[in-house]
């Protein structure tokens, strides 16, 4: 088990990040804002303790859905990026919603992996959901605010700093990252899961989620499935060290 503030020396030869640089990378966050705000405490208090030329917070996707506040999750990332330029990365979730502002048709699979709680987190009513897809994203359309638009327009598919690379999902083996689909970045799971090779870069994700944070040869996952296990894993990485904070 890997326990709080413990220094992992990954299995692999040397990956590092460059020089005065530091990234914090955070996993899934599921609509638990109080738990988004515990990370941010312990990051702020990491830099103020250990100060260091270059940081970069990177988030993983997956801020929405399941956990009960997606609204404060979203706005308090939304301050993030403006006031420490934080990387936030499209999850397959914020996909989803992104196609539903786009067409009521998306409703019914969003709903089917928790998109519920993200609309009651937002301000819809029970009576709301009894209406057609069309009236409940007219509603959240009333609701949504331009911000939080604003957002979701910003969102990345990947961000690579030194030898590591950050992306939610995973990779398609074999595939140039140039030449990566957006659908694997956002969804797949086992053809990336059960490859044992190296990827090039080391890869840092989430998407599936796991009890403890796994470090293995060529990926790092960081989903500890907060919105019902209670833990979000954020982990600090500088040279070739990374610390679970």
């Amino acid at each position: 088990m890997i326990r709080q503030h413990e220094l992992v020396e990954p299995r692999f030869s040397n990956p590092a990040l460059p020089p005065d640089t530091r990234i914090y990378a955070v996993g899934d966050i599921h609509g638990r804002a109080d738990l988004l705000n515990d990370v941010i405490g312990r990051i702020e208090e990491d830099i103020a303790r250990r100060p260091i030329a270059h940081v970069f917070e990177v988030y993983v996707g997956d801020y929405i859905d399941r956990g009960p506040q997606s609204k404060d999750v979203i706005e308090a990332l939304a301050w993030r990026v403006v006031q420490r330029r934080a990387m936030c990365l499209r999850g397959n979730h914020e996909a989803l919603l992104e196609t539903f502002l786009a067409d009521p048709a998306g409703l019914h699979a969003w709903l089917h992996v928790g998109g519920w709680q993200t609309l009651e987190s937002y301000g819809l009513s029970q009576t709301d959901m009894s209406a057609s897809e069309f009236q409940i994203r007219r509603r959240l359309l009333g609701l949504f605010p331009k911000a939080h638009r604003l957002f979701l327009d910003c969102l990345h598919s990947s961000f690579s700093c030194g030898d590591f690379l950050f992306v939610h999902a995973g990779l398609r083996p074999g595939v140039p990252l140039a030449q990566q689909s957006l659908h694997d970045l956002l969804w797949i799971r086992d053809e990336f899961l059960s490859f044992k090779q190296s990827h090039g870069p080391l890869v840092v994700h989430g998407h599936t989620p796991v009890r403890h944070p796994e470090l293995l040869p060529n990926r790092i996952n960081i989903d500890t499935g907060a919105w019902m296990s209670g833990i979000l894993t954020c982990i600090a990485i500088e040279g070739s060290k990374i610390v679970v904070l």
